[in-house]
């Protein structure tokens, strides 16, 4: 099983334009927890530390980073931006989910 988590184009720039308004350092932490509609829901935050064992994914000026506990639940996964008539989002597309709500923010494995 793959661990890769792929950033497209349009989600780089966007949070590599989020980055620059938190201040020098700042990365965008993905994280997987229980909850959500699904099980399981997507986490988004902006963090200045960066642990040991994170998975840490650049591009561009986007650095985004995925807590170990997070990577088996993501791995394969590529999160995109899309801004469409009911608002703009980061969207994961994740070949591990069976199911997911349908605003796209729960899945379940």
């Amino acid at each position: 099983m793959t661990t890769a988590v792929t950033i497209t184009e349009r989600a780089a720039r966007r949070i590599g334009q989020i980055l620059k308004t938190e201040g020098d350092g700042a990365m965008l932490r993905i994280s997987v927890e229980g909850g959500g509609c699904s099980g399981f829901q997507y986490k988004f935050d902006v963090e200045h530390a960066q642990a040991e064992d994170d998975l840490v994914i650049a591009r561009e000026s986007a650095v985004v980073l995925v807590d170990p506990a997070s990577v088996p639940f993501l791995a394969g996964s590529e999160v995109d931006f899309v801004d469409d008539l009911i608002g703009a989002s980061f969207r994961v597309v994740n070949p591990n989910a069976t199911a997911s709500c349908g605003c796209g923010t729960s899945f379940s494995i």
